[in-house]
């Protein structure tokens, strides 16, 4: 599939001949035609040359894991408030911060318009959700409280003593040492997210930064008409 396109005063016109050999159905070919198209997704030489996305690329790859391992962990706790717990979002949290990070390596490695704008608009949806991320984990933290050892399995308390049993002041010791660590835990995910708001914004910035230099080049190109 061929695809042309003719610009006026204000108005572009995109014109796709389809392929009637092709087995594939009308709307695949259009897409095909216009994610490979030289004029609609021309190369940025610029952004090919350079290797920072790849790098922010790996960073969110690794971010994602990160949060799905430990998060996978405050999930299974029964020190977390259940109504956080039903959401899920550490483990869709990372999904995403791996798709994210996909995507930049992609875009560094065939930097068409096409996959350049779309690593900008997936880059600024990744400060909504690392911003989500990060008063997510802080709900989580102000709302860690540990079980008291008098109480039951379904937490009703039980007859209380005058003084504790030593199996008490044991698992009183064991719950304050679990709440610290699964603080800190929490604490090293919360900064993470931070990173990964850096990281998404310097993504999109970058992204911006190749668009911009790649439209100023065709304007210099451009040959001058008298």
């Amino acid at each position: 599939m061929s695809v042309m396109m003719t610009k006026g005063e204000g108005v572009t016109v995109i014109t796709l001949n389809s392929d009637p050999s092709s087995s594939c159905p009308p709307i695949c070919q259009i897409l095909k035609g216009l994610c490979y198209s030289p004029a609609l997704c021309s190369v940025s030489q610029p952004l090919k040359k350079k290797a920072s996305l790849s790098i922010l690329g790996a960073m969110q790859i690794m971010i994602g894991l990160l949060n799905i391992g430990p998060g996978l962990i405050l999930r299974t706790s029964q020190l977390t408030a259940w109504y956080l717990n039903m959401t899920e979002f550490p483990i869709w949290l990372g999904a995403l911060f791996i798709a994210f990070g996909f995507m930049c390596i992609l875009s560094e490695r065939f930097p068409s318009r096409c996959l350049v704008v779309l690593n900008v608009i997936v880059s600024v949806a990744g400060v909504a959700l690392s911003i989500t991320a990060i008063v997510l984990y802080s709900i989580y933290i102000a709302t860690m409280e540990p079980w008291g050892c008098d109480y039951g399995y379904y937490r009703y308390p039980t007859p209380a003593t005058v003084t504790q049993t030593p199996l008490q002041e044991k698992c009183n010791e064991i719950q304050q040492l679990t709440l610290v660590l699964l603080r800190g835990l929490n604490g090293v995910l919360i900064v993470l997210s931070v990173l990964e708001l850096c990281v998404v914004i310097s993504a999109a910035i970058l992204g911006i930064k190749a668009l911009r230099s790649n439209k100023q080049n065709k304007q210099v190109s451009a040959p001058l008409q008298i």
